[in-house]
């Protein structure tokens, strides 16, 4: 099993601020490395080998300051499809989890005290997941017996939230 879970975001106001570099930094790590690393780990998949990636809700719906975040979302959900029909011959599955706001690290390095006491309060569930409440979503992408002939999917984890673009 692969699980390609890499991300850098920063937030701007207009597509104005973002820097090349931010940019180039931005799909480097966000959309390059999944690439990189699956075509370095698969030759070590055999069949039945499951690959998971980290998508998320703002590559599904845009995220008017995540510009360049959310495109980098929107590939890895393309990439992941595109992926798996490459891959089903193989008998190899490729799917990605897409949750919402969830409480790591990334997502209120670049906010404010007050902006991040917000984070998450606009889902249904009026707070941000936890780590270990998506996790259990990769346990079933990389479980042959629960997810056998699940290949291509975009399985969003919101927190209540029940519509994605």
């Amino acid at each position: 099993m692969l699980v390609n879970n890499a991300a850098y975001q920063q937030h701007q106001k207009s597509i104005e601020d973002i820097t090349d570099e931010q940019l180039d930094r931005t799909f480097r790590t966000n959309i390059y490395g999944y690439f990189f690393m699956t075509r370095a780990a698969l030759p070590h998949l055999k069949a039945g080998s499951a690959i998971i990636n980290t998508g998320s809700i703002t590559g599904l719906e845009g995220s008017k300051e995540l510009l360049d975040y959310s495109a980098t979302k929107g590939a890895i959900h393309a990439f992941t499809k595109s992926l798996a029909q490459n891959l089903v011959e193989k008998h190899v599955r490729v799917n990605c989890v897409s949750p919402g706001p969830v409480w790591t690290p990334l997502n209120p390095s670049d906010k404010n005290p007050k902006q991040t006491a917000k984070f998450g309060s606009d889902t249904p569930m009026k707070r941000p997941a936890q780590p270990e409440e998506i996790a259990p979503a990769f346990v079933f992408f990389a479980s042959n017996t629960d997810s056998s002939y699940i290949t291509g999917e975009v399985l969003t984890v919101l927190g209540g939230e029940t519509t994605a673009a």
